[in-house]
């Protein structure tokens, strides 16, 4: 259907697992510049205080660290400045000032792109399982006919249609099975509905 033109479920599920998966790419992107970042920023720490005093704040201020970072790389042809930039508006924007915060909000979208996930599988076996049903339902009312003209018959005229109509006769009691181990005896599917 998505061929033709025209939007399925299906269709907007994927095209949703995708804009997720490129949002949280984005994300995972940008964490691990800020902890490579971070990390190297203990490295050139450690580097300093041995040689001289270091001039960076403590690094339990990150918003900080990325001010001097910057008024740092700003004189320089410095590419990872752009990098810097973003990494210290995401931190402004979501109010993070510490590596526990940092770390304490990695933890939250984790919990938070699981639990999308989840849903987003369960939303597509279900759509599946009605598909299938829906399937076997059309399945069903097509060869209807053609199977309660086959039991109305006698049984000698049974072998030749059987034998004209094997398809839509083996098409029906597969249907009929599949239908009644999903739906019970007593229950109706409304095709229109789940479509």
């Amino acid at each position: 259907m998505e061929k033709k033109g025209i939007a399925t479920d299906r269709g907007n599920i994927n095209r949703e697992i995708k804009h997720q998966n490129k949002i949280l790419k984005e994300i995972a992107r940008r964490i691990k510049a800020l902890l490579n970042w971070i990390i190297g920023i203990g490295k050139e720490e450690k580097a300093e205080t041995d040689n001289l005093k270091s001039t960076l704040p403590p690094k339990e201020n990150l918003l900080s660290v990325f001010e001097n970072l910057i008024r740092k790389n700003a004189d320089k042809n410095n590419a990872d400045l752009e990098k810097y930039i973003e990494s210290y508006q995401l931190l402004k924007e979501k109010n993070i000032t510490s590596l526990t915060e940092l770390k304490e909000n990695i933890v939250t979208l984790r919990d938070k792109n699981y639990k999308t996930t989840r849903v987003l599988k369960d939303t597509e076996k279900r759509i599946d399982d009605n598909t299938k049903l829906i399937n076997q339902a059309e399945k069903y009312l097509k060869h209807k006919d053609t199977y309660t003209a086959y039991t109305k018959l006698k049984k000698n005229k049974q072998d030749t249609f059987y034998n004209e109509h094997t398809a839509e006769i083996i098409l029906f009691e597969s249907a009929k099975k599949y239908l009644k181990e999903h739906l019970g005896e007593n229950k109706t599917l409304n095709i229109s509905k789940l479509k």
